[in-house]
């Protein structure tokens, strides 16, 4: 078996690489740079989202202190006199009828291909039938208890 190195960053890392994706910088790109995968870069953007700064854990386990703060959902600023991190603006008409759009042609699709299945069944349940008029013939489909 490959022994795999587990990684950790630190927190300033951490903050470092969520300033450069907020700022809009291809997170594709990011990743590579940074040698990370990209779930990281989305995870550490949720953890920050929901408590701030606190909520990037730094090496080891978390301080009393980190705990409160994550459990209160602390300030959201940048430590060490850095600007604070811009939030998206809230999701807008356009972006929520954009999803509801998304949402209706993924059920599309689902719904063809739970068409195609049961269109090749009908298929193949026409095809196995025999006719019931042909000599020799039964007039139903194969028995299941074979």
């Amino acid at each position: 078996m490959t022994e795999e190195r587990v990684r950790l960053f630190s927190r300033a890392y951490k903050l470092a690489a969520l300033r450069r994706m907020l700022a809009g910088e291809n997170v594709s790109a990011l990743a590579r740079e940074l040698g990370i995968r990209r779930k990281y870069l989305y995870q550490w953007r949720e953890r920050f989202r929901a408590g701030g700064p606190e909520a990037l854990r730094s090496r080891g386990r978390p301080t009393k202190a980190e705990a409160l703060a994550i459990s209160a959902h602390g300030s959201r600023s940048i430590p060490d006199g850095k600007p604070p991190m811009v939030e998206p603006p809230p999701p807008d008409e356009l972006s929520k009828a954009q999803r509801r759009l998304a949402d209706l042609e993924r059920k599309i699709g689902q719904q063809q291909v739970e068409l195609d299945f049961f269109q090749r069944a009908l298929r193949q349940v026409g095809e196995a039938r025999r006719p019931i008029g042909a000599p020799g013939r039964t007039a139903s489909t194969r028995s299941s208890k074979r």
